[in-house]
């Protein structure tokens, strides 16, 4: 009984953290480019994930793509800093970003 309580415990709050990091993206405009599924103007965000699944350096490298910005990596749209996301904000939304399936 303790484990399937400690399961259930533990599934809320990893979807509760998932829906707080979609709510940073929202927050922070990320949203306005990429959406989780589909490509907007960017990629969506599980394609992003699916790119860089096997990717050790992906996190480190996608942190500063989202601070800095850059472009090549997804076609002719350049992807623009963004100024307004902190460091340990980009790394939240970065790991977000890579856990999706």
């Amino acid at each position: 009984m303790k484990k399937i309580l400690f399961l259930a415990v533990a599934a809320l709050g990893f979807s509760g953290t998932a829906f707080a990091n979609a709510d940073l993206a929202k927050s922070k405009n990320c949203l306005t480019c990429h959406s989780v599924d589909n490509k907007v103007v960017g990629p969506g965000f599980k394609e992003v994930a699916k790119k860089y699944a096997s990717d050790k350096t992906a996190e480190a490298k996608l942190v500063q793509k989202v601070l800095k910005g850059g472009s090549g990596a997804w076609g002719a749209v350049p992807m623009p800093a963004n100024p307004q996301v902190s460091e340990a904000e980009a790394k939240t939304l970065v790991k977000w970003v890579l856990s999706l399936k």
